[in-house]
């Protein structure tokens, strides 16, 4: 099992479901298989660009 993890950029990745979250990273809410995890960040991860820099864009 594995979970989303988010970070202050607005990131994504995955993290085993059973080892605490890595440092500067939170859960994202959504866990379940390595690939559900990868297709649920496919859906919602639509702009790749870090918030800091989609802000400075603005």
């Amino acid at each position: 099992m594995y979970k989303v993890v988010l970070n202050d950029e607005e990131q994504y990745s995955i993290w085993s479901a059973e080892q605490p979250g890595p440092a500067g990273w939170r859960d994202e809410g959504f866990s379940g298989s390595k690939q559900e995890c990868l297709d649920h960040i496919e859906t919602v991860w639509t702009d790749m660009r870090p918030r800091s820099l989609r802000e400075a864009m603005r």
